[in-house]
C-alpha cells in the first residue's frame, strides 16, 4: 500500500487545493509514483475522467501536477448542489442520485465505501498519496460519520497537516481554535501547520510563529507568500472580475447564476490581455458589453426563471438589438431554445420552463448524463477544439444545422442566421489560443498573437507553485511524513 499524506484547511478556501496541487508537482518532478486523492467534494465545477466519470475539477488539476490523466478513483464522492439543501451524489465518477442534506448524511456510512475502495484501488497503483480534506476539520455539527476529513484520515491512519490563510486575518486563532476542537487521536495525528499567502516582511511574523509552536506543540514547516497573479482551476468561487493588463479592446459580461457551473470555461479570457471579464451578480445591471456568455448550470430551469427574476431577459434581448454577440455554453446553450423540458424531474421540479426563444431548437432532460472528452473543430473557420462534455439534457431542433462546431465527427451547437447568437455543449471552448482567437474575432477583436495557451499556462502555473515550495516550506520534513527520501 502507497504512503499518504493529508492536507487539511482550517476553512474553506485556506488554500488545501493549491498546497495538495504544488506537492503533487514537486513529488511527480522528483520522480515519485503520487496521484492525489480527496474523499469528498462539493462542487460544481467538475472535469470528465479517463474512465468516463466525473469528478471535482481541482482534483483532476492535480491530476495533471502527477502527469496523470484524471480518474474517478481520485475523487470518489462528488456532492453536485442543485439547492441550497440538495445536491447530486455523484460516486466514484457515476450518477448515484439526488439527496437532501439529512438523507446524505445518513448516507455517508455507505459513501465510506466508496471512499475506502477508491483510496485502496490507488493505494495499489501509486508509491504516494496526497489527499485533501474539504471545508473544515472542526465543524462540530458535520463530525459524525466523517468521510472528508479526520474521518479519513483516522481510518487509514496517515499524518496531517494543517493549512491556515494569513490573508484573512486570526490566521493563528484559525490554528489554535481548530486544533483545540480535535479529538485527543486527531490532534495527535497532526503533525504541523502550514501559514498561507503571506504578504510583508517574514521577520514580523516570526514571534508568532515562535508562540504558535511553543503553544501547540506542533512545528510551523512553511510560510508560503501570496502569488500574485495566481490562476489555476478554482472548485467555485468566481471572481468578480478577470485580470487586465492596458486597455481592454473587448468586454465580455458572464451572468453569475445561482447554480453557475464550470466556470473554469472562462479562465482563458480571465487571462487575455485585451479582454475585460466580469462577472455579474444578483441585484446588478448587466452592463455595456460586446460579448454576453451564458454559462452552464446544475439546474438550468431554476437559473433560467431567476435570470428572468433578475430583468436580465430584457437586457439580452437590448444587447442583441445594438448588435452584441452572445454565446451559450451547455446549461446556457439550453437556454437559448424554445423552451427545457425535464418531465422526469432531474433537476428539480417535474415540468416545462420557456426558454428565451433565440435559438430554434427544444431541450429534453434525460436520464444518463453525457460524459466525455472531446475534438472537433470550430464551424466555418476549421481550427482545432477540445474539451469535454457533461450535461443531462439533449437538444433538437433546425438550428441545429448551423452547428457552432463539429466533435468526433458529430455537430455541437449552432449558431443563429445573422452570427449573433451561438450556442454549444463544449466545455473548454476557449482553451486552445487559435479557438479563442477566431471566436474573439467574431466579436470584433482581430489580435492573432493575444490569445493565452491555456493548458501550458496551467503547467506553468503548477510549476511555480513547486518552485514555491522548494523554497518555502520544509520539503525534508514532508518526506519524513511520507517516509521516503528527500
Amino acid at each position: 500500500m502507497s504512503r499518504t499524506l493529508m492536507i487539511q484547511g482550517t476553512t474553506s478556501d485556506a488554500g488545501k487545493s493549491t498546497v495538495v496541487a504544488a506537492l503533487c508537482r514537486w513529488l511527480s518532478r522528483r520522480g515519485v509514483s503520487v496521484a492525489p486523492f480527496k474523499p469528498q467534494n462539493m462542487a460544481l465545477n467538475s472535469a470528465v475522467t479517463e474512465d468516463g466519470g466525473e469528478i471535482g475539477r481541482s482534483t483532476a488539476l492535480q491530476a495533471l501536477a502527477c502527469g496523470l490523466a484524471p480518474h474517478s478513483d481520485m475523487n470518489p464522492v462528488l456532492l453536485k448542489p442543485q439547492s441550497d439543501r440538495g445536491a447530486q451524489v455523484i460516486l466514484r465518477g457515476r450518477v448515484h442520485g439526488n439527496m437532501d442534506a439529512l438523507d446524505y448524511h445518513a448516507f455517508k456510512v455507505e459513501a465510506r465505501h466508496s471512499v475506502m475502495a477508491a483510496w485502496e484501488s490507488l493505494s495499489n497503483r501509486f508509491d504516494v498519496i496526497v489527499a485533501e480534506g474539504a471545508g473544515s476539520p472542526a465543524e462540530i455539527n458535520l463530525r459524525a460519520g466523517d468521510i472528508a476529513n479526520m474521518g479519513f484520515a483516522e481510518a487509514i491512519d496517515c499524518p496531517v497537516l494543517l493549512v491556515g490563510d494569513i490573508d484573512r486575518g486570526g490566521v493563528f486563532a484559525q490554528l489554535v481554535g481548530t486544533l483545540e476542537l480535535l479529538s485527543d487521536s486527531e490532534r495527535a495525528r497532526t503533525q504541523g501547520f502550514i501559514v498561507n499567502r503571506f504578504r510583508g516582511d517574514i521577520a514580523l511574523l516570526e514571534p508568532g510563529l515562535d508562540w504558535l509552536a511553543e503553544r501547540t506543540g506542533k512545528p510551523v514547516l512553511g510560510t508560503l507568500p501570496y502569488l500574485q497573479g495566481l490562476l489555476l482551476d478554482a472548485e467555485d468561487s468566481v471572481g468578480l472580475s478577470g485580470r487586465m493588463m492596458g486597455e481592454p479592446a473587448l468586454r465580455v459580461v458572464v451572468p453569475a447564476l445561482p447554480r453557475i457551473s464550470n466556470h473554469n470555461d472562462f479562465d482563458p479570457l480571465r487571462l487575455h490581455p485585451r479582454v475585460e471579464l466580469s462577472f455579474i451578480g444578483p441585484n446588478q445591471a448587466i452592463p455595456a458589453a460586446d460579448l454576453i456568455i451564458l454559462p452552464g448550470s446544475k439546474s438550468t430551469r431554476a437559473d433560467l426563471e431567476w435570470l428572468r427574476a433578475q430583468g436580465w431577459e430584457t437586457a439580452i434581448r437590448c444587447h442583441l438589438r445594438y448588435g452584441g454577440k452572445l454565446l451559450g455554453i451547455c446549461g446556457g446553450f439550453q437556454m437559448l431554445g424554445r423552451s427545457v423540458h425535464d418531465p422526469e424531474g432531474l433537476e428539480g421540479e417535474p415540468g416545462s420552463t420557456p426558454g428565451l426563444g433565440l435559438l430554434d431548437l427544444e431541450t429534453y432532460m434525460v436520464a444518463g448524463k453525457q460524459l466525455c472528452n472531446v475534438q472537433g473543430v470550430l464551424n466555418p473557420e476549421g481550427v482545432a477544439v477540445s474539451g469535454y462534455e457533461i450535461h443531462n439534457g439533449m437538444s433538437e431542433g433546425a438550428a441545429l444545422g448551423t452547428p457552432l462546431v463539429m466533435l468526433d465527427g458529430r455537430v455541437d451547437g449552432a449558431v443563429s442566421a445573422d452570427g449573433q447568437v451561438m450556442g454549444t455543449y463544449l466545455h473548454g471552448l476557449f482553451d486552445r489560443p487559435e479557438a479563442c482567437h477566431a471566436l474573439l474575432a467574431r466579436c470584433g477583436l482581430d489580435d492573432a498573437d493575444a490569445a493565452v495557451d491555456y493548458q501550458a499556462h496551467r503547467r506553468h502555473e503548477l510549476d511555480r507553485l513547486a518552485d514555491t515550495l522548494d523554497a518555502h516550506l520544509d520539503m525534508a520534513k514532508v518526506c519524513r511524513l511520507l517516509g521516503i527520501s528527500g
